[in-house]
């Protein structure tokens, strides 16, 4: 029986060791800050931040001190760098129907992910022309606190409706037929 309870206070103490450079953090939903949270990971978060708010308002003048020189955003317009997604922020942000709300993030040391939710009427250029209301994951991985990759995930209703919506995009999917005789 001692032995078990030795073991116990070891795996406590081996706990409260891991967290002992975290410190709490107040979130909207958790005033009380009783959620644990490492310094590198809230820069992480602070730095998401700075993204989103680049995105609502098209300033792009805080990317640079968020995004690395080497950012790789791993999107379907292609592997993008840190002066592309600039230019997505400013032509995104130019649609001013388009609302977003981070649902939830959560972030490490290493990766920061955000469930958001976009709804808003298509410009045409970076949505299609038709009401859209659709989720993502967003997935950034950091190093040093700043954002070297990106990657985003769409739920597949979502993405089956966008498809739907947009003249053409449903063609683009079916594979070629090679060696189609006539």
């Amino acid at each position: 029986m001692k032995t078990i309870q030795i073991a116990y206070v070891c795996f406590a103490l081996f706990l409260l060791s891991c967290n002992s450079d975290s410190k709490p953090v107040a979130t909207a939903d958790n005033p009380a800050a009783d959620k644990v949270i490492s310094p590198a990971a809230q820069k992480n978060l602070d730095a998401m931040h700075v993204i989103d708010k680049a995105f609502k308002t098209g300033d792009v003048s805080g990317v640079d001190s968020v995004v690395a020189d080497n950012f790789v955003d791993h999107t379907d317009k292609g592997d993008m760098n840190r002066d592309s997604l600039k230019s997505m922020i400013k032509m995104s942000a130019a649609d001013k129907t388009m609302k977003m709300e981070t649902i939830k993030e959560v972030a490490d040391d290493e990766y920061a992910f955000a469930m958001m939710h976009m709804s808003g009427t298509g410009d045409g250029v970076t949505m299609p022309a038709v009401p859209y209301d659709m989720h993502s994951v967003e997935v950034v991985k950091f190093s040093n606190g700043k954002a070297i990759e990106h990657w985003g995930y769409m739920l597949m209703a979502d993405a089956a409706k966008m498809m739907a919506s947009t003249p053409g995009a449903m063609e683009k999917m079916k594979p070629a037929e090679k060696g189609k005789k006539k």
